[in-house]
């Protein structure tokens, strides 16, 4: 088994020479300097050799709302879908031809089951990738090396170490980096941070981020007959995961809550969300709680300034939410208390104050925008990838937010409270710094 620092970020057949050598020989910089030609466009009429060209790597039910929201912008092309899967590929490849179907059509979208294919292909400028858990960091530190953008559904890394990995990679390379944690782009939940953010609600006291209860399996499935490698590649699949046994459960979704393929025992798949729009709101995207305490049905994570996030475990998150949080508001919802009162937002579009009078602070929404809708995010990020400016939800915010995330699952699976230094990003308990990092197989033989 090989450790973390194994899995292979930059070799010859990932970093090419030609005109990046060059910049780099000659003192430019390519953070500063390099932006793709293909990154000029602007309006639908485009021509097809300005528009920023991506590569989306992952099409399963998720990858369907992602692509969506990419493809509604006219100065954005996607040229490959990559998935494991030979069904999921083709149908990837078939919704992005049928978009680009008519008389200005410019050849087929590329469909593969190699992501270094996308890697490799200099006319791609961004990947945007919608895998499972356990590939999300490590394809994000590729595509960065290999000279690439990169859109990251969450969680973007599956431990606490990767995630500091990760956000080391894209400052370091110069990339522009998006997080999918979308809300931040989303009109409402925007309105309900500055609410906090500009003082309405007094000091605040507690802000409340709604999360599945966490779930954390070991056993595995009973193992099935492999499929065809064309059909299925499952040592690919796998990845940097410990080796199982085949089953196509896992392949459809199920391996979610199983240790060796999610993160955070299924806590990330809502507080990646909710907390990260906690701090947002408490203006502490450069910092995160110091403190974190597992309880029966939440975990209380506390700032050094005594302002606290409380992580709500919802029994039915798609159902009733209440008396935790308004369920007419939708899903994956989040409440903000001061000491003038509460705002509170979901995914319907709406909000819900505890004063009439703090609604003249939210300033009114032409249209509702669902929580889940990725279009403004994908236009944050294909703006930035022109302008090389720090997206919504950049690395910087990503890594304090996730790390608070993995904080609290790691206290929630050691049963105790744990302290972390927001700086330092250590914590004082041995056992929760284990729990940091994981043994990566090394998948460089994945052919």
């Amino acid at each position: 088994m090989a450790d973390l620092e194994s899995i292979p970020l930059a070799n010859d057949a990932l970093v090419r020479p030609s005109r990046r050598s060059f910049l780099q020989a000659t003192g430019w910089s390519l953070a500063a300097s390099v932006v793709p030609a293909t990154a000029l466009g602007l309006d639908d009429a485009t021509p097809a050799n300005d528009r920023i060209q991506l590569g989306l790597v992952g099409y399963g039910p998720r990858a369907k709302y992602v692509l969506k929201g990419f493809l509604q912008h006219a100065d954005a092309r996607v040229l490959s879908v990559c998935d494991l899967q030979k069904s999921r590929r083709e149908a990837g490849k078939q919704a992005v031809d049928e978009h680009y179907a008519g008389p200005n059509a410019s050849g087929d979208c590329v469909a593969t089951g190699r992501h270094e294919d996308l890697l490799d292909d200099d006319a791609i400028d961004a990947l945007v990738i919608v895998t499972g858990d356990r590939w999300h960091a490590p394809l994000s530190m590729l595509a960065a090396e290999a000279g690439k953008d990169v859109y990251s559904e969450k969680p973007c890394g599956l431990t606490f170490e990767l995630c500091q990995q990760l956000a080391d990679t894209i400052n370091r390379t110069g990339r522009v980096y998006q997080a999918g944690t979308q809300r931040r782009s989303v009109p409402n939940f925007e309105a309900a941070a500055n609410v906090a953010l500009e003082g309405h609600l007094g000091e605040l006291k507690t802000l409340y981020a709604s999360a599945y209860t966490p779930e954390l399996k070991n056993d595995w499935l009973p193992a099935e007959a492999l499929p065809a490698k064309e059909e299925c590649d499952w040592h690919r699949w796998l990845g940097p995961a410990p080796w199982r046994p085949f089953n196509q459960k896992y392949v459809d979704g199920r391996w979610r809550g199983y240790w060796d393929f999610d993160s955070g025992c299924r806590l990330l798949d809502w507080a990646a969300h909710t907390l990260d729009l906690c701090q947002w709101a408490a203006g502490e995207d450069g910092s995160m709680p110091t403190t974190y305490e597992p309880r029966d049905d939440k975990i209380v994570c506390t700032y050094e300034s005594g302002v606290a996030i409380q992580i709500d475990f919802l029994p039915d998150p798609f159902g009733d939410r209440d008396p935790h949080y308004i369920t007419k508001l939708g899903t994956c919802p989040v409440r903000y208390e001061g000491e003038n009162g509460w705002i509170e937002t979901g995914d319907s579009g709406d909000l819900a104050v505890s004063d009439e009078s703090l609604r003249q602070h939210v300033p009114p929404v032409a249209e509702k925008t669902w929580g889940q809708d990725v279009g403004a995010h994908a236009r944050n990020f294909l703006d930035c990838i022109r302008s090389r400016e720090l997206t919504h939800a950049n690395q910087n915010v990503m890594r304090k937010s996730h790390l608070a995330c993995h904080a609290a699952s790691i206290a929630w699976m050691l049963g105790r409270t744990l302290t972390v230094d927001p700086q330092a990003e250590t914590f004082t308990d041995p056992d929760a710094a284990v729990l940091t990092r994981r043994a990566a197989r090394d998948w460089s033989d994945v052919g």
